[in-house]
């Protein structure tokens, strides 16, 4: 976490994006941990730090969920006023109505264009807030009826692991706020950079927002194996010509088989999965600073310059020549 003087000694062409979690009464450890965790820490082995973080709340002392401990000595509502990402409050009471210092701080967040950030019950806070009318939203799955009755004008969309919907993102669930902070840092500073902060958490760098929150399957008669030893074995040849049939054959499985196992541990289809890691190596390799697309697009197995831009802009937004300005060596 950075304070000001800290702040002030890093080195910088412009300010620090600046991260604010607002804390309130009953919010989860959990949850903050994964913000402060993805946001908050110095950045040794990158040698620069990615944001300026900082808690705030209305009260100076927060009893945290089921009264696990006070929080205390952090910043007063006030700070949320210049978040560039504002984190809100989430909390298991969600029929409890929240503060109104806290709702009108994210109201004038919003009005100003600052980035929300809801995870788990977050969002609650945030269709609390009437900032989320007409837009998409992702929440834990147990809570689907309690926010659709709720909240019918917000788009609801529970079977997912986050939803990104410009400047609102929600995340599903306590694990999915760290896929969403990942995705974010990825936004924000590229893939090398959420790769980096990722192995620093020891936790998968990349799992689609779209993937399901959870999976009901019954027990197999004889165990399953993991998928991890295809995984990794497709992850070191993704430019030569895999397909879902190699993959199964690989596996020693028949291609519906293999589907139903990428469903079952990954969420995903096998096509889907394959994809997404040649995008994710065509954007590292990018950032690394190679600048001929034929090489990117065959070393990363996207075959030719046309699908590498199609599937840069479809993940990014941005054409590879813009991702390349924004985070390219030169960017750094």
């Amino acid at each position: 976490m950075s304070g000001p003087s800290e702040a002030k000694d890093a080195v910088h062409a412009s300010p620090l994006h600046r991260v604010v979690v607002i804390v309130d009464e009953n919010s989860n450890p959990f949850e903050l941990g994964c913000a402060t965790e993805v946001f908050g820490l110095r950045r040794p082995e990158l040698g620069r730090d990615l944001y300026d973080f900082t808690l705030c709340a209305a009260e100076p002392n927060i009893l945290m969920r089921d009264g696990f401990f006070t929080l205390t000595g952090v910043a007063g509502i006030e700070a949320a006023d210049t978040a560039d990402t504002l984190i809100v409050p989430n909390r298991p009471d969600t029929d409890v109505p929240r503060r109104p210092e806290v709702l009108d701080a994210i109201r004038r967040a919003h009005a100003r264009g600052a980035r929300l950030v809801g995870f788990c019950s977050g969002a609650y806070t945030l269709a609390e807030a009437g900032v989320m009318e007409g837009r998409r939203a992702t929440a834990h799955w147990q809570w689907a009826g309690s926010f659709r009755s709720r909240f019918p004008g917000v788009i609801l969309e529970p079977d997912v692991l986050f939803v990104d919907d410009g400047d609102i993102l929600t995340a599903a669930g306590s694990a999915a706020a760290l896929d969403l902070g990942l995705y974010i840092v990825r936004r924000d500073h590229g893939a090398e950079v959420a790769n980096s902060v990722s192995r620093r958490l020891v936790f998968a760098a990349h799992r689609d927002g779209g993937q399901r929150q959870f999976v009901e399957r019954p027990v197999p008669d004889v165990p399953d194996e993991s998928l991890a030893p295809l995984l990794a074995w497709a992850q070191e040849r993704l430019g030569e010509p895999l397909t879902v049939a190699g993959l199964a054959a690989r596996a020693a499985v028949s291609p519906a088989t293999l589907h139903r196992r990428f469903r079952a541990e990954l969420g995903t289809t096998p096509l889907a999965w394959l994809t997404g890691e040649r995008v994710t190596l065509a954007r590292r390799l990018i950032e690394r600073g190679e600048e001929r697309l034929d090489v990117v697009a065959r070393t990363s197995g996207l075959g030719t310059t046309a699908n590498l831009r199609a599937r840069l802009r479809r993940d990014t937004g941005l054409s590879p020549s813009a991702y390349r300005r924004r985070f390219g060596p030169a960017a750094v």
